[in-house]
C-alpha cells in the first residue's frame, strides 16, 4: 500500500491526514491546535504541523506530502529567512481601509480585469499596504512575501534560500496581485500598494512539485523525532482549493463550506472578472478555475449563540428545530465579526422582529441557524448559477439542524458528503495526484452522500434581507 500525507494549516488548527494513494483510504490521522487571533506568529504552525505528525503516526512510510493552508495570510521575511512580524491571517480586517484605497485608486473594474478579484480586507495587497502605511521599518525589512502553505512547505524542504520559495496558482489568485488569466504577476500593482516588489514564491503547476523534505528534527515534545529526508512535497494549494479537491468537486457543482468562514464556490472552465466585488475570481488547484463568495460570518455563529445561550453546539441545534420554520419573524443578521460579502468590514450584528413571542432560546437558535444560512444564500446566488448539485461541507454541516435547515433556505436540495477533513483530502489526494502523473487527480470515492430536502420557508429570504437593509441599507 502506497500511502500519501495530506495537511491543512487552519485559522483554528493543523490536521493530517495519512490515506492509501490508490482508493483514498484512511489509515489515520493527527490534529493539534492554533492560538486564537487574527495576528500570529508563524512559528506556531509549524510547532502544530509537528504535533499532528507526531500524533498520526509519523511520516516515515509516507511517499509524498502536501499542504493546504488558510487563504490570504500575510508571511513577511526578511533577507536571511527570518518572520518579520507575526502574520495577518485572512480575517484581520485592520487592512480594510488599505483595501478601500486600493480599489479607489484603480477602479474596481480594472482590478477585476486585472487579477480576477476587487481586494477586500483578507487579500494580501490589502494587507501589505497596510504595513507600508502603518508599519513602514517592517515593511522596508520585507524582503519576501508568501503564504501560510507556502510558508510551511518551505519549512518543510528545508527552508534553504528565499529563492527555493513556492506557491501554486490557487493560493496565488487569492493575493490580488497574481493573475489567473495570465499565469503571472502583476508586480506594478503591489509595487503601487507596497512601494516595493519584494521576492515572491515561483507559482508551480498541479503537477509540480517544490522539492523533497529536507532533514527535520521534531522538537516539540516528541522525544525527538525526524521527518524522513526525501518525502516528494506537492505544490500544495489554498484551503477552498484543496476542499474542492476532498469532496471530488466537479464542473456543474457549488460547494457551501460552514467553516470559520463560509464560503460559496464552483468548479469552472473559465476565468471570472466580477467588478461588484462579490464573486473572487480564483483558480483552482487542478489547472482549472474557483470563482468564490465568501462570507466571514459562519459557524462562528452558532458558537456565538450557543453560549449566549449557555448550550451546546448539540443543544443550539435541538432548540432550533423546535421553533418553527422562519422563527415567527426573528430574523439575525450575523455581522458578528463585520462582513467581507457585502463588504461591511466595520459591521456588528442585528437582530430584528424581537417580541415577547419570539423571545425564546428556540426562537433565537433558529434565528441564528436562518440568518448565517441565509448568508451563504446569499453568497451562492451572487456566483448567478444553476448548480447540478450543492455540496454542504464544513464543521458546521455536521449539525443535524443545520443539514435540516439549509433547503427550507437555499431553496433546493444539498447533499451532504460524510464528514471528512476535506481540505486535509483534498491536498493528500493532490499528493497521490502527483505520484500518479495522471491527466487528473485519482478518483476516489467520497462515500455515500446523503440529500436533504425541503420546501423552502416563505418570506424567510425577504425578511432577511429586509433586515439587511434597514440595517446596513442597500450594500
Amino acid at each position: 500500500m502506497t500511502l500519501v500525507a495530506g495537511v491543512d494549516s487552519s485559522t483554528q488548527s493543523c490536521k493530517i491526514v495519512i490515506r492509501d494513494a490508490a482508493t483514498g483510504d484512511l489509515v489515520r490521522q493527527g490534529r493539534a491546535a492554533h492560538p486564537d487571533g487574527t495576528s500570529v506568529d508563524p512559528e506556531h504552525w509549524w510547532t502544530a504541523l509537528q504535533t499532528a505528525i507526531t500524533q498520526a503516526g509519523g511520516l516515515d512510510d509516507v511517499a509524498a506530502i502536501s499542504v493546504a493552508g488558510q487563504q490570504h495570510g500575510m508571511v513577511c521575511l526578511d533577507e536571511t529567512g527570518r518572520v518579520v512580524r507575526d502574520a495577518l491571517l485572512w480575517n484581520d480586517i485592520r487592512s480594510a481601509a488599505s483595501a478601500a484605497d486600493l480599489v479607489a485608486s484603480l477602479g474596481a473594474r480594472a482590478w477585476a480585469d486585472a487579477v480576477g478579484s476587487v481586494p477586500v480586507a483578507s487579500f494580501t495587497i490589502a494587507k501589505l499596504r497596510w504595513l507600508a502605511t502603518h508599519e513602514p521599518d517592517h515593511a522596508a525589512h520585507t524582503a519576501a512575501v508568501c503564504l501560510p502553505h507556502d510558508w510551511l512547505t518551505w519549512r518543510l524542504t528545508g527552508a534553504h534560500g528565499l529563492e527555493t520559495l513556492t506557491t501554486d496558482r490557487g493560493d496565488a489568485s487569492g493575493t490580488g496581485y497574481w493573475s489567473p488569466v495570465t499565469g503571472a504577476y502583476r508586480d506594478d500593482l503591489l509595487k503601487a500598494a507596497f512601494g516595493a516588489v519584494p521576492l515572491l514564491p515561483r507559482v508551480l503547476g498541479p503537477l509540480d512539485s517544490p522539492g523533497t523534505t529536507g532533514a527535520l528534527k521534531i522538537s516539540s515534545g516528541t522525544q525527538g523525532a525526524w521527518i524522513t529526508e526525501g518525502i516528494p512535497l506537492a505544490a500544495g494549494t489554498g484551503d477552498n482549493m484543496a476542499a474542492a479537491l476532498g469532496v471530488g468537486a466537479r464542473p456543474g457543482d457549488v460547494v457551501v463550506s460552514v467553516g470559520t468562514s463560509g464560503t460559496a464556490f464552483a468548479v469552472a472552465d473559465a476565468p471570472s472578472r466580477d467588478a461588484s466585488g462579490a464573486v473572487a475570481g480564483f483558480a483552482d488547484a487542478t489547472g482549472r478555475f474557483l470563482p468564490l463568495v465568501c462570507t466571514l460570518n459562519a459557524a462562528r455563529v452558532l458558537d456565538a449563540a450557543a453560549a449566549m445561550l449557555g448550550v451546546s453546539l448539540d443543544e443550539l441545534g435541538s432548540l432550533a428545530l423546535q421553533a418553527p420554520p422562519g422563527a415567527e419573524g426573528l430574523t439575525l443578521v450575523p455581522y458578528l465579526e463585520g462582513e467581507r460579502t457585502p463588504n461591511l468590514p466595520d459591521a456588528t450584528g442585528a437582530v430584528h422582529g424581537l417580541r415577547l413571542s419570539t423571545s425564546t432560546p428556540a426562537h433565537l437558535a433558529r434565528a441564528a441557524i436562518e440568518g448565517m444560512l441565509c448568508g451563504l444564500a446569499d453568497a451562492l446566488d451572487a456566483l448567478g448559477l444553476s448548480p447540478q448539485r450543492v455540496l454542504l461541507i464544513g464543521g458546521g454541516a455536521r449539525s443535524e439542524a443545520v443539514r435540516r435547515i439549509a433547503p427550507t433556505v437555499f431553496g433546493r436540495p444539498v447533499v451532504v458528503p460524510p464528514p471528512g477533513e476535506y481540505v486535509a483530502d483534498g491536498a493528500a489526494r493532490q499528493a497521490a495526484w502527483l505520484l500518479s502523473g495522471g491527466p487528473e487527480p485519482p478518483a476516489w470515492s467520497t462515500g455515500s452522500p446523503a440529500t436533504h430536502e425541503a420546501d423552502p420557508t416563505p418570506g424567510l429570504r425577504e425578511r432577511y434581507a429586509a433586515a439587511r437593509a434597514m440595517t446596513f441599507g442597500n450594500r
